[in-house]
């Protein structure tokens, strides 16, 4: 397993790992084979072009682009159970960690992994937990003919994504308490990111050394440092087709929370009285 750190904006990370290889089927979990196989059965359903399976295809996806990036990233991370089901000698050995240098410190890489390890395993947790228990009380839904017990697919998904991403965070939060943190700042990466930052950062420029572009997107306001563009050109650069979809989700988000951030300081700002203006 090898874990991606790709920062999206100057403050916000996606982390993402490379998935199980699935050529080991025989020692996927009973889970992780229905989830594959329901995974397949979606797929047919997305060739529909009429009916129901259309639309709820269609409301599916949206659902799902709705689902937070850092639930994504977790979700990308098998549990230390299944990890050590096809590597017997995973916990001993270091777990390499790409990043580019250029936009992250080396010594700031632990701590990052630690938050997200972290930050959000309560939240995973309590929903997990209300998703579970809610859902059979809507199966009675199932008994309508044709139609499926949407409400009830809908809180198992939800239930089992966070239990996915809970154990994702537990093994990350493992990796980093053990030290097999093995960070390699990959020279593709930094020369992706140098442009970006020369564009997205006033201080810096294409001629601005490599050791301190990192300090000035530290010091930046939050802004988004990566293009719709580069999401491609990031799974080409760490060969891991997946990961585009992952990163093009978590920038269109980031951009969207960054983008309602200052509307509502512009609608504060406008909301302001003459005398408050004066204070500030």
């Amino acid at each position: 397993m090898r874990l991606f750190l790709i920062p999206i904006s100057t403050k916000r990370v996606l982390i993402y790992a490379r998935p199980l290889r699935r050529d080991l089927s025989s020692e996927l979990s009973y889970l992780d084979r229905i989830t594959t196989k329901a995974a397949e059965t979606w797929a047919k359903w997305e060739e529909a072009d009429k009916g129901w399976k259309m639309h709820l295809v269609r409301w599916g996806n949206r659902v799902q682009q709705r689902i937070p990036y850092e639930e994504w990233g977790l979700k990308s991370i098998p549990s230390l159970e299944a990890q050590k089901r096809i590597n017997k000698d995973h916990g001993t050995n270091k777990i390499d960690v790409l990043f580019p240098g250029n936009a992250m410190r080396l010594e700031r890489i632990s701590p990052v992994l630690r938050k997200i390890a972290t930050e959000r395993q309560e939240l995973h947790k309590k929903r997990m937990m209300w998703s579970f228990i809610a859902a059979p009380f809507t199966a009675p839904l199932g008994l309508i003919p044709v139609v499926p017990n949407i409400p009830f697919f809908y809180l198992a998904y939800r239930g089992w994504s966070h239990w996915r991403a809970l154990n994702g965070s537990k093994h990350l939060e493992f990796i980093v308490e053990k030290n097999l943190l093995n960070p390699i700042s990959l020279p593709e990466l930094e020369d992706l990111y140098a442009k970006r930052a020369s564009g997205a950062l006033e201080k810096t420029t294409k001629d601005t050394p490599y050791s301190e572009i990192a300090e000035d997107i530290e010091q930046s306001d939050d802004q988004v440092l990566l293009k719709m563009s580069d999401a491609k050109k990031l799974a080409k650069i760490l060969e891991a087709p997946d990961l585009a979809l992952e990163a093009e989700r978590a920038i269109i988000q980031v951009s969207e929370q960054l983008e309602a951030a200052r509307n509502a300081k512009k609608t504060e700002t406008a909301d302001e009285s003459p005398e408050d203006k004066k204070k500030s």
